[in-house]
């Protein structure tokens, strides 16, 4: 493997353990392990559509709702498809599913990323999108 395509590697690794630790701080309903994976001027649209602009946004609201959720089953995140749209900044769709007994739903977040001057991938502009079932 040429050192390219190490790197590349390596930052698929480092956008998934991201992700990872998404699914963990919901599973959890922990804010601060949530948090700490957004850049400070981060721009987050929710499912409900509503706008976070920043990093103190994006908190007040994680703070006031992840806790509270009253949700009592298992959530998923998966990594279907990273798009680097320079080497430093990746579109990463994920898949979400949200199990509770005898119910489930199921999110399609996209999440771009920035690669930090320290390694660290953060979240920078993402938008979390419920999915619909068609219809039949």
């Amino acid at each position: 493997m040429n050192t390219e395509s190490t790197a590349h590697a390596a930052d698929i690794e480092a956008i998934e353990q991201v992700v990872a630790t998404v699914e963990h701080s919901q599973q959890h309903k922990d804010p601060d392990e949530f948090l700490a994976l957004f850049h400070p001027d981060a721009v987050w649209t929710t499912s409900g559509g509503k706008v976070l602009i920043g990093l103190d946004a994006i908190s007040e609201f994680t703070r006031r709702v992840l806790p509270a959720d009253d949700w009592d089953g298992k959530v998923t995140y998966e990594v279907v498809h990273v798009f680097f749209i320079r080497p430093d900044v990746a579109a990463v769709k994920v898949r979400q599913l949200y199990l509770t007994p005898g119910e489930a739903s199921e999110g399609g977040p996209l999440y771009v990323m920035s690669k930090q001057d320290d390694g660290r991938w953060l979240l920078t502009a993402c938008q979390n999108t419920a999915v619909v079932a068609d219809e039949q």
